[in-house]
């Protein structure tokens, strides 16, 4: 059974790449820039960056869970065996980046930073473009008609109501 060791890679890669943009790169932004500040009152700011947390956190986490059971971890380099269609991924195709986007918001929130929020909007901008110019292609590439079907049906970043 690998499935052990799938959720041990899992978090291995989660604590160096998504714990660092999502995590590190916040924190010490929060320290080296606290200024500008957001025009929100603390409390505000702890309550609302506490809630986006806790949803970037939780989506973060069933997305792994999604590909463990698919054997396969967020890592590029160690991909699920079957494309993941279920759970989350029924409505964004990119749950685990916007759950990472969430968590950079309520660092922003919870520390009142503007840096941190224009950090979040590089990390999107960033995100954005890796879906399409490798993970999009490549995914086509694998998995053909069901890929394509599968976009035409869920959207790349955001739940819609509309519905096929």
């Amino acid at each position: 059974m690998r499935i052990p060791s799938v959720y041990l890679k899992t978090a291995l890669f989660t604590v160096v790449v998504p714990g660092t943009i999502a995590v590190g790169i916040p924190s010490l932004l929060a320290r080296w820039r606290p200024h500008p500040q957001l025009p929100i009152r603390r409390r505000t700011g702890n309550i609302a960056g506490g809630l986006s947390l806790a949803a970037g956190v939780a989506l973060y986490a069933q997305t792994v869970f999604q590909f463990g059971k698919g054997d396969g971890t967020p890592s590029p380099t160690d991909e699920p065996d079957e494309l993941v269609t279920d759970g989350s991924y029924a409505h964004s195709r990119n749950p685990m980046y916007v759950g990472v986007l969430l968590i950079i918001l309520g660092q922003a929130l919870r520390h009142r930073s503007v840096s941190i929020l224009w950090w979040g909007l590089g990390c999107w901008i960033g995100f954005h473009n890796r879906v399409i110019r490798y993970e999009e292609p490549h995914l086509a590439a694998t998995y053909d008609d069901a890929y394509e079907q599968y976009c035409e049906q869920v959207p790349r970043w955001l739940p819609t109501s509309r519905r096929s």
